[in-house]
């Protein structure tokens, strides 16, 4: 089964009821659908993007509902809620297709603005198809459907010496408080029973970084997720305790899933290890608390990942970065344990999801290269770490900063009894640069991440 994405600029006008004078609006949306689009059948999409309203609104969180229905029902409608001035607002329009005037009833969105039930503005909105026919069209994926709870259900097949790991990581955007959920089942090499650990951490803006740890608790096969010592982690759910934390958490993506290692190496787990992202964005709402800090969270940014393999590397970085209007960067760089593979620099993974389309288009192109020549490059430290590397047009250059202060240091046991340290940080800062080739190389976006980069660098 395959959906369809595409993305969409809109530019227009709107006036405000208690104004006299119209506002100019953009919109940068993009839709997603769990089906292929057919022209002659209903088909319903989630809208995600921006909506701009000159000194009015800049919401790059805007979300909502499209209705595309050309040939069934005549029209294509549009409902997306934003905040603008402070007030949550609704924007509701429809194209009215018509075969008479079709170029103009096909680009041409009549809209009102609704706060509840009241009207409090109308506009229209126009499609330029002049400057952005090309970019639409060639914006058209057809992507298998990914349900994310099939990432869910515990791998582990019975077989010593693995590990297994669910975490999230996410964002209060009021206090600016960083928060890791990190939940474990490990098999000892040696035969002995399986446990379900973990812990949870938060990283204030300012003031001390916590945590606790859960566990050891026996593993109980959950059918669904992690389950161990009152703590669980199922789709689109998160609760437990431990210490002085306590949490209850509702998880909604905001995309489909993203593996940071090449699909197959999830699917057919050949790798001594892999990671992938069941919900790379994702919103998070509910209660997180710790000693006398209490938080209610409500549309958080962060995101959720899973790990199945032997175990930890010999030396690892990781970097999960929500760039905002929709795009996220994640980064895995890791040297082997096997011998010989030791010896190697580090295989570098990186995934940068862009206006819905995931660059370098595979996986292992970072990794490693064409035939071992020009793949990416990690250079590995505390507190900064950089990952660089290019492809044919684009090139990229990333720096995370790690501050001692907002840096957590854990220890903890693999399969094999080795031991293994993480310096993890979720208010990590990054800069983020990425460029393409024009005859020479030019700036194409660049991101300065402050306090909000989730990151991490370990080894054994």
């Amino acid at each position: 089964m395959r959906g369809t994405v595409f993305t969409e600029t809109m530019l227009g006008t709107v006036r405000l009821d208690t104004e006299t004078t119209e506002r100019r609006v953009r919109l940068d949306l993009r839709a997603e659908a769990d089906e292929v689009l057919r022209p002659h059948r209903t088909t319903r999409a989630r809208l995600t993007g921006r909506v701009r309203i000159a000194g009015f609104a800049d919401d790059p969180g805007a979300e909502g509902e499209l209705e595309v229905s050309p040939i069934a029902r005549r029209r294509i409608r549009y409902q997306l809620a934003f905040t603008g001035d402070g007030r949550r607002l609704v924007l509701d329009g429809w194209k009215s297709v018509t075969a008479r005037r079709p170029l103009a009833s096909m680009t041409v969105l009549p809209f009102t603005l609704y706060e509840g039930d009241a009207r409090v503005g109308e506009g229209v909105l126009r499609f330029p198809a002049a400057t952005r026919l090309v970019p639409f069209l060639l914006s058209f994926r057809f992507p298998r459907r990914e349900d994310r709870a099939q990432h869910f259900p515990p791998r582990w097949d019975g077989t010593p010496g693995r590990t297994e790991v669910w975490y999230t990581t996410l964002t209060d955007p009021t206090t600016g408080t960083g928060i890791w959920l990190h939940h474990e089942l490990t098999v000892p090499a040696d035969g002995s029973d399986p446990f379900a650990h973990g812990w949870v951490a938060a990283f204030p803006r300012d003031g001390e970084v916590r945590h606790a740890r859960f566990g050891s608790a026996p593993w109980t096969r959950p059918a669904d997720g992690f389950a161990g010592d009152k703590v669980t982690a199922t789709p689109g759910q998160l609760a437990g305790g431990a210490g002085e934390f306590r949490w209850e958490l509702t998880e909604r993506p905001q995309g489909p899933p993203l593996f940071t290692f090449p699909r197959w190496s999830w699917r057919r787990p050949l790798l001594p290890a892999a990671q992938m992202l069941p919900a790379a964005r994702a919103t998070y709402d509910g209660e997180f608390s710790y000693g006398e800090h209490s938080l209610t969270l409500s549309g958080a940014p962060g995101a959720s990942a899973r790990i199945y393999g032997h175990g930890n590397a010999h030396r690892w970085t990781w970097l999960h970065a929500d760039l905002g209007g929709g795009d996220v960067l994640e980064i895995v760089a890791a040297v082997s344990t096997r011998p010989g593979l030791r010896r190697l620099p580090p295989l570098v993974f990186l995934r940068l999801r862009r206006g819905g389309r995931t660059w370098p288009r595979r996986a292992e192109r970072s990794a490693v290269g064409w035939l071992g020549v020009g793949r990416f490059r990690a250079g590995f430290g505390l507190p900064q770490w950089t990952v660089t590397g290019r492809t044919a047009l684009r090139r990229i250059h990333v720096e995370v900063d790690q501050p001692a202060e907002r840096t957590l240091t854990l220890e903890y046991r693999d399969p094999d009894g080795a031991r293994a340290v993480c310096r993890n940080s979720e208010s990590a800062d990054a800069r983020i640069v990425l460029e393409r080739w024009w005859g020479r190389w030019r700036p194409e976006a660049s991101w300065v991440l402050d306090g909000t980069a989730h990151a991490e660098a370990g080894d054994r």
